[in-house]
This record gives C-alpha cells, structure tokens and sequence, in this order.
C-alpha cells in the first residue's frame, strides 16, 4: 500500500510518505500542505494527518480535505485525528461545576481545561500561557494531564526539566565588534519600519507573523462536524475509531496513534476514518 502522512512532525513512519513544513528527518519532504498536497491525482491507498486539520482557517478545512480525496485512489482511507471537542466541552462543564463545589484538585483542572479551550486559539506567542503552565515543578495536577494528553506531555515535561547546557564561552572583543557591524543593516531596516509603522506597529507586525506560523488552532472538530466536513469532501461512511483500531492494514506496528508499549499518543484526541467511493 501507498501511504501518506501529512503534516507529521516527528511522528512518521520510513514505510510512508511524509510530508511537513518543517521536516525533522531525511524520511520528511518538506511541504506546506496549505498550498495543496504535491502528489498526483490517485497516488495513495491511505491518507493520513494527525493534529492539522484544527490548524486550517475554518474557509479552508473542505479545501484540504477535498485535496486529501483527490490523491486518493478509488477505496482508498483517510484517517483524521484532531482535538476532541465535545470531549473537552463535556469535561469542562464537568471541573467548573467541581471547582465551584470547592474541590481544590479540580480548580487546578478547570484552570488548564480553559487553556485547552482558548489559549491555542488566541495566543501570541509560541507555546502561550499552556507552556507557562508546563513549567510549574511541581505540576498540580500532573496525573491530570497525563491523562488528557499521553506521552505527549511527557515529552514536554522532560524537555522543560532538562537542565539546561553550560553558557557558551564568551566571544573576544574582535567577534563582538565584527557581529555588531553585521547588525547595522538590520537594525537600520527596523528603525525605518518602525517609523513607517508608528508605534506598536512592529509589535502587530510580529504577532501577525507568529499567528500566520501555523502553531494556533483555527477552528475545532466534533463527531458530528468531523464527519460532515468528510462528507461534504466526497468520503462515504465516516466512522470513530479507537486510536489503535483501523481498517488500515497492521495499522498499529506504525505507531502513529498509539506508542510501541501501546499506549495512546494523544488521548485527547477523536480518531476518524471513512473511505473514497471505488
């Protein structure tokens, strides 16, 4: 079979085809799927993406996945993973009516579900006020989030914990001066933009950049709009999946939804497949 994922990051398997805009291996071609998907008509038996639809301006979404069904050949499968949003809906109403009962754990949990919530959507920054959150030692509801976000978190938690590499030896005089003269054009260029962009000008001009990077969510998915939006594309028969069920032969010895001790990826996810008319 010929696979596709797309958007993958550091989750791909050598067996598929993968494609990110930032690769991260020599098994990744890079590619902004925004542009479209640079494969042929009918080039794939499966088309898989995890955590990127929610990533497109909602105007776009049936776009991307209308281009998904194209290099999909005749039964050809697409499976999406994206952020669950009635799940977290659900588990929402449920810590605010616990925090407001006085439950000291779930006011802890309240105030990262509505990170979950908003600040993927309006943060200016990378890794916004979640990552801030991240970095509390210790976490107070570790196990908590855990349970929302796997291994994923994990990882996270051990890059922030890492003690951090000894300072660079400090550069003789004769770097400094030859770096600074390199910066003149640079900063010259800034100083004449801010004058053209008047104050704050620069900051908007950042903020913009940083929200068209690609890292704030766009929009959010259901199971009930997740399978209208691949309807709408031409799929037939959208179905829930568990993370390590699929029609997609060996589906778990990729180890794309679920890690190779079988635990799941990203548990706050909703997992879908559904099929292109043969």
């Amino acid at each position: 079979m010929d696979c596709l994922n797309i958007g993958c990051g550091s989750r791909f398997h050598p067996a598929w085809t993968n494609i990110d805009a930032a690769p991260s291996s020599s098994h990744v071609q890079a590619y902004n799927c925004r542009a479209g998907i640079p494969f042929p008509d009918q080039s794939f038996d499966v088309v898989y993406h995890s955590h990127v639809l929610e990533h497109f301006p909602k105007a776009e979404a049936l776009g991307f996945v209308r281009e998904c069904f194209r290099v999909l050949r005749p039964g050809g499968i697409i499976r999406v993973a994206v952020p669950d949003l009635e799940c977290l809906a659900r588990l929402y109403l449920e810590a605010m009516q616990k925090a407001a009962g006085g439950d000291t754990q779930w006011q802890h949990n309240y105030d990262w579900l509505m990170l979950e919530l908003y600040d993927q959507t309006v943060r200016n920054r990378s890794g916004g006020d979640m990552l801030e959150y991240l970095k509390q030692d210790p976490l107070p509801n570790e196990p908590f989030l855990f349970e929302r976000f796997g291994g994923e978190v994990r990882r996270i938690l051990e890059a922030i914990r890492t003690p951090t590499r000894p300072q660079p030896t400090p550069l003789p005089l004769s770097q400094k001066i030859t770096r600074w003269l390199s910066s003149i054009p640079r900063r010259v260029f800034m100083r004449g933009l801010r004058e053209i962009l008047g104050p704050g000008g620069c900051d908007a001009l950042e903020i913009g950049r940083f929200r068209l990077s690609g890292e704030v969510h766009q929009w959010m998915y259901d199971r009930y709009s997740l399978a209208r939006l691949l309807e709408q594309a031409g799929f037939l028969d959208p179905r829930r999946r568990d993370p390590a069920e699929s029609v997609i032969p060996d589906w778990t010895s990729y180890h794309l939804d679920t890690d190779p001790d079988g635990s799941i990826y990203k548990p706050d996810s909703i997992h879908m497949e559904a099929v292109k008319p043969q």
